[in-house]
């Protein structure tokens, strides 16, 4: 047992249990006190939220307890599988900030051993090779209140077994003709221990053996043999695998592995509110181009929510919030925005942008004058710089900062008002201008103390509004794209008959508008996290130039979840 994992048992209180199991083990110095986790995923599509919660999971588990972590690619369906899936899902791991170091494995690296443990079984009896189909196998195994029909070819002899699986595998049959599986209990109440097959015929090629094999095995014959011949100790599925967990021990028992012995444990998956994370539903948006991508900033996908400007440190915060838990649950998704939220707070610049802009024009205020406004970059930041923000006689601002028949407590500009520009003065509402075709607004005229100087204030005026402002001068065009929840529904999953989850696709999920933004919003790059201050927070999209700048809304400003949260640590 090492000195991390002594000190994390004795010091730490609050156990989640698959911790506790940890724990345990490692009081009984079980597998020599060594902690060895895996992250396995299936390369046949992009990692999404409830991947890294299982990445947050399985690699802080090994640092916790001084122990390790491999990355493991279940790369045993070549017909799904890509080297794209494969690269984006390292990236992933990487921008989370998790490294495997050296620990990079495929179950294909284990292809001939497992073929050899499968001989074995096929020795002892075990597994015999099957010639009914997909669906005759299907149709005979019978229901969890009937017993399943035996294959007529579940008797053959050893030897027998043993020419048709190295026929198998030397390519002699057509793909679907045979099976291996193994031989365990047709009448058995766990529907998965009812002679599973271990082996299908594929004449497909594969991502890194090319074809070098026709036979690939299925993910519960490799699962727990990978587990075994990579030395892990602890390997931890979500619940869905809790029916599979008596095959994972059968065929290690089979095998007679008891040194070194993995263990399968399960926890809850990550369901989120208006969001889908099943890989169909999410390959069929990007496959009937509803989303732009698998890195579409509606996706819950890790290079979607990347793309739309989520840190990796905010991700990681909030699969420590949502913890581990024993039975599914659905969490809501404003837990992961207020995350975002309260880590871009910390960290993103700050500039001014006007979405909906209207001219705002000072009469009193000189025609050929420009002042310098300072604004912290980062008000969060006790180091942070000032940047410079020019004012002058002509303005930009919010359209709904403005209202000629404004109701109670609405404490932004309207006629005979006062409010104050953001960083500079005080002002207040003289007249507007309206086209006379359409009557809407075109100008606001206002007068401006010059005594309200931001810093150098010697009015002692006291006004409730602040609202923010660009020089028309000075305004840099800017694209920004607002992105909203992708569904409407908070489980898009449930729907009228008739009809699939995509009639729960909210249309307005994307809004793109042309804005205006203070010099400094130049300056950003690709990745770059900024609040438009009284909007929201933004992210430079790789997609944007030095003469397209192209901002991705991550979050809005509003964050009810502050308050849920502050209710259940009251009651806690």
């Amino acid at each position: 047992m090492s000195d991390k994992g002594k000190n994390e048992t004795s010091s730490h209180t609050s156990l989640n249990f698959i911790e506790e199991i940890i724990r345990e083990d490692l009081h009984n110095n079980r597998n020599d006190g060594r902690i060895h986790t895996r992250f396995p995923p299936e390369p046949n599509g992009y990692l999404h939220i409830g991947h890294a919660k299982s990445i947050c999971l399985n690699f802080g588990l090994a640092k916790k307890y001084g122990g390790k972590c491999n990355l493991r690619f279940d790369d045993t369906n070549p017909m799904t599988e890509s080297v794209e899936y494969v690269d984006s899902i390292k990236e992933d791991v990487r921008w989370l900030g998790f490294d495997w170091e050296e620990r990079e494995f495929y179950a294909s690296d284990y292809f001939h051993a497992l073929f050899d443990f499968a001989i074995g079984l096929i020795k002892k009896g075990k597994a015999y090779v099957c010639e009914m189909s997909g669906e005759e196998i299907a149709n005979t195994r019978g229901t969890p209140t009937r017993p399943g029909k035996e294959s007529p070819w579940r008797n053959r002899p050893v030897k027998e077994n043993l020419e048709l699986f190295n026929k198998m595998r030397d390519g002699e049959f057509p793909g679907g003709t045979k099976v291996l599986r193994a031989k365990i209990d047709m009448s058995s109440p766990n529907m998965h221990m009812r002679d599973p097959v271990m082996y299908r015929i594929l004449h497909a090629p594969h991502h890194r053996t090319e074809n070098k094999w026709c036979i690939y095995p299925t993910y519960d014959w490799t699962h727990g043999q990978s587990d075994y011949i990579e030395n892990i100790t602890h390997s931890i599925c979500t619940l869905e695998f809790e029916v599979h967990r008596p095959l994972y021990d059968w065929f290690l028992d089979v095998l007679e592995i008891t040194e070194n012995r993995p263990r399968q444990i399960e926890f809850a998956r990550l369901n989120l509110t208006y969001t889908v994370m099943s890989k169909r539903k999410l390959l069929e948006l990007v496959e009937n181009k509803i989303v732009n991508g698998w890195d579409d900033p509606r996706m819950p996908t890790i290079s979607g929510l990347r793309r739309r400007g989520y840190s990796p440190e905010s991700i990681r915060t909030f699969s420590e919030k949502v913890g581990v838990a024993k039975r599914e649950n659905i969490i809501d998704v404003a837990l992961l925005e207020h995350c975002c939220r309260e880590h871009l707070n910390k960290i993103a610049s700050r500039a001014m942008v006007v979405m909906n802009p209207v001219k705002l024009i000072i009469d009193n205020y000189p025609d050929d004058k420009t002042e310098e406004m300072a604004g912290k970059i980062n008000p969060e930041d006790p180091d942070t710089l000032l940047r410079i923000i020019p004012f002058t006689k002509t303005l930009y601002i919010e359209r709904d900062d403005f209202m000629e028949d404004p109701p109670k407590k609405f404490f932004r500009l309207s006629p005979g008002k006062e409010v104050r520009l953001k960083y500079a003065y005080i002002i207040k509402c003289e007249s507007v201008v309206k086209d006379h075709e359409t009557g809407k607004i075109t100008e606001i005229h206002c007068t401006y103390d010059p005594g309200s100087r931001s810093g150098q204030d010697i009015s002692n005026k006291k006004v409730k509004g602040t609202i923010h402002w660009v020089s028309v001068d000075h305004a840099v065009k800017l694209e920004a794209r607002l992105y909203d929840r992708l569904f409407k529904t908070e489980n898009p999953d449930i729907v009228e008959e008739g009809k699939d989850f995509k009639s729960n696709l909210d249309p307005d999920s994307l809004k793109i508008v042309e804005a205006f933004g203070e010099p400094s919003v130049k300056d950003f790059t690709t990745g770059s996290k900024v609040q438009f201050e009284r909007n929201g927070y933004y992210s430079v999209d790789p997609d944007s130039t030095n003469e397209h700048k192209i901002f991705n809304r991550t979050v809005t400003l509003r964050d009810s979840w502050a308050k849920v949260l502050k209710k259940m640590n009251k009651q806690a």
